[in-house]
């Protein structure tokens, strides 16, 4: 599924039967983790991850007697002394979720290699249209095959992909975990797969043009989005993404009711946690995907009631930019 760039349908419709498709991608990251990590071992989460995923680290890997040091996009530095030699894996979205920060993969996996621990990237958001993390040195990629692969939201699923070498343990815990993803949900995304670059291609420039135009408004105090970014992410962008993604998320100076309201005036966006449908979705990360953070850490993370997660499907961008418009503006 990491393609040369050229991204020609047929191909990538043929290596998605090379790799392992579970039932979801807490279960492709629960195999992942529990495959090479065991009691007293460790795991570095970069970032901000899905809400499940912290938990799934946080808690339930905890009660297995493997431990998992969380830092920030803004501790980065702190990595090196984070390795040890019990880690086992690195593991990060680019971008992440819900701030959209971008994390250097090959500078990343090279610190991860000096413990010879392994490097696994969440892809969900980039998609291979955008980046491919093999080619900059990950180990793993997963991806929520929900999202972009199965383009259409009507199905659950997850995909790992790597080399022979670094799957094989994870086939065997998720055959032996019952893992196993339903054949006739599994023909869906080989189906989606085939549009999948003429999908996010259109998202993509509607997703830059949106948040460019969201970026002037008076009431949005912060637009994050990996095409407006500046400084060290502009040149983490330019060098491992061909393409900003169709996710975008702004912040509002609004309470939860106020961010709400503007929520609810939305008419051609639908509200929802999923996202990389051809439908456009709009959610508010403290009400769903990271509902069960605790409010002190997601105020840390910059995860704030006045935050709204956008998922720009293949609608008309004037549309879309109409609609947001009369949300922020109306009373």
């Amino acid at each position: 599924m990491e393609s040369d760039g050229r991204l020609d349908p047929a191909t990538l419709a043929a290596a998605l039967d090379d790799q392992p498709a579970i039932v979801s991608v807490m279960a492709t990251e629960a195999a992942t983790f529990l495959a090479y990590a065991h009691f007293g071992d460790h795991i570095i989460c970069l970032g901000d991850v899905y809400g499940g995923t912290f938990e799934l680290l946080g808690v339930n890997l905890a009660q297995l007697g493997i431990s998992t040091t969380f830092l920030r996009a803004d501790e980065l530095d702190r990595l090196p002394e984070a390795l040890t030699d019990r880690t086992r894996l690195v593991f990060f979205e680019t971008p992440t979720n819900p701030n959209l920060d971008v994390f250097d993969i090959h500078a990343i996996a090279e610190l991860a290699r000096t413990v010879g621990a392994l490097t696994v990237v969440d892809n969900t958001f980039a998609t291979p249209v955008n980046q491919n993390p093999l080619h900059h040195g990950a180990d793993l990629v997963v991806h929520s095959a929900t999202k972009y692969f199965g383009g259409h939201s009507d199905l659950t699923a997850g995909t790992v992909i790597g080399s022979a070498e670094h799957l094989a343990p994870i086939m065997m815990l998720r055959k032996n975990l019952g893992q196993m993803i339903a054949p006739e949900i599994a023909s869906q995304p080989a189906r989606s797969i085939r549009s999948l670059p003429v999908r996010v291609r259109t998202q993509n420039d509607s997703a830059a043009a949106i948040a460019t135009h969201l970026a002037t408004h008076p009431r949005i105090t912060r637009v994050n989005y990996p095409g407006l970014a500046t400084g060290e992410a502009k040149r983490i962008v330019d060098t491992q993404m061909r393409g900003g993604g169709g996710i975008l998320s702004i912040v509002l100076d609004a309470t939860v009711a106020e961010t709400a309201a503007v929520v609810d005036r939305l008419r051609i966006f639908f509200i929802a946690p999923s996202l990389g449908g051809v439908e456009s979705l709009v959610t508010q990360p403290i009400t769903t995907t990271h509902h069960g953070l605790d409010p002190a850490e997601r105020a840390r993370r910059g995860i704030t009631d006045g935050m709204i997660r956008l998922s720009i499907g293949r609608e008309d961008t004037d549309d879309l930019l109409a609609d947001l418009t009369h949300a922020l503006d109306a009373e």
